[in-house]
């Protein structure tokens, strides 16, 4: 039973239920109206916000499509910095590879000049090393040649030939001549009386100087000297005793020393032995003094045969001397011709214009000039 103001209703079970689910239907339903104004109330900020999101994420749109296009602005000057650095490069790039072309060129160049020249020195020295390999050769040879007296002779006696084949004529002198006391001379030379004749003899006391030079001890240096003076004292007189003859040679020789190391040494430290050879009257020459001494010689032969020659020179002055007064003679008579030949020159001049003269006189019919000469009368003379 339901009761509604003063009324009491009574219901089946099922309106009752039905009466109580409409209720709650309506009371759901009011719930419900509240809620949704409740609701729409509460959302309103919310719309608000969301229009205000909407505006700023419209904002935000505009922004970024202002950026995209600044974006590709920079983007299009990037590109093109990018293009001109990069053709900036290239250039750059191309210069330093020509310029590096050029460098690598310019040295390569360089380079091979170098090689060549290193190329030619080497050459050079290899010309250089075969020539003091041979050099080298040569000396060991001398050195074996000067280690034995007989060929050690021979080597002074050939560079006393040649110096003296240098200094003189050929026929004033005579190697190894024999002179009248079956003594062997290296050279003789032909000087006029005086002083006649002249010995120059080849000595080479190589074993007393190389044992000086090796000398170390006090006691070595003074055997070495005493060997040194004894060998130039006993040449000294063998030359003295052998190639000077009296009435024969000169009053003197010349022994050649074919060292100018022995002969400076002799000068420098062995004065005694040198004026000793004065006394013997053996000088001692080197190959630079022998050429001064064969200059000398040269110019005394040279005066000598001018004197001998000086009746000849005479004689063909005095034939000089005639045939100068004939050329003389002779010229006088050249000139005199030469006059007389003027002289007739001008005499045929004369005729020739006499005859020219009456020549144009003819040519004229000018006769009065030469009536009275062709007149009957007159004599005939000869023209």
């Amino acid at each position: 039973m339901i009761t509604i103001g003063t009324q009491t209703f009574a219901l089946t079970d099922w309106q009752v239920l039905a009466a109580l689910g409409g209720a709650v239907l309506v009371l759901l339903l009011v719930l419900t109206l509240r809620a949704a104004a409740r609701a729409a109330r509460m959302t309103e900020p919310l719309r608000n916000d969301l229009g205000w999101l909407a505006q700023r994420v419209q904002a935000i749109g505009d922004g970024q499509e202002r950026l995209a296009g600044g974006l590709a602005h920079v983007s299009e000057a990037q590109t093109q910095a990018q293009t001109a650095m990069l053709k900036l490069m290239e250039a750059r790039l191309s210069e330093v590879q020509q310029r590096m072309g050029e460098s690598l060129h310019g040295s390569a160049t360089r380079t091979a000049r170098s090689l060549g020249e290193l190329h030619q020195r080497l050459e050079t020295i290899d010309k250089a090393q075969a020539n003091i390999e041979k050099l080298s050769g040569d000396v060991l040879s001398l050195q074996d040649i000067l280690s034995n007296k007989q060929t050690r002779g021979a080597f002074g006696e050939i560079q006393l030939h040649d110096i003296v084949q240098k200094a003189l004529p050929s026929d004033s002198y005579t190697m190894q001549a024999t002179l009248s006391n079956g003594k062997r001379a290296d050279c003789l030379i032909h000087l006029p009386k005086p002083p006649g004749p002249i010995v120059v003899d080849s000595k080479f006391p190589l074993e007393a100087y190389e044992a000086l030079r090796a000398a170390t001890t006090p006691q070595q240096q003074t055997d070495a000297a005493r060997l040194l003076r004894s060998a130039i004292r006993t040449h000294l007189k063998a030359i003295s005793e052998r190639y000077i003859i009296e009435g024969e040679t000169a009053e003197g020789a010349l022994m050649f020393l074919p060292s100018e190391a022995v002969y400076a040494e002799l000068h420098a430290n062995f004065a005694d032995v040198v004026r000793e050879g004065f006394g013997l009257r053996v000088w001692i020459v080197s190959p630079t003094t022998c050429m001064a001494v064969l200059n000398t010689m040269r110019a005394v032969l040279k005066d000598a045969r001018m004197r001998e020659q000086a009746g000849a020179i005479r004689k063909e002055l005095a034939m000089l001397n005639a045939d100068v007064d004939r050329l003389g003679t002779r010229v006088e008579n050249l000139d005199r011709h030469f006059h007389q030949a003027a002289k007739d020159v001008e005499e045929i001049r004369i005729s020739a214009e006499k005859a020219g003269r009456r020549a144009r006189r003819l040519d004229a019919f000018d006769f009065e000039e030469l009536a009275p000469d062709a007149s009957p009368m007159a004599p005939l003379t000869a023209r």
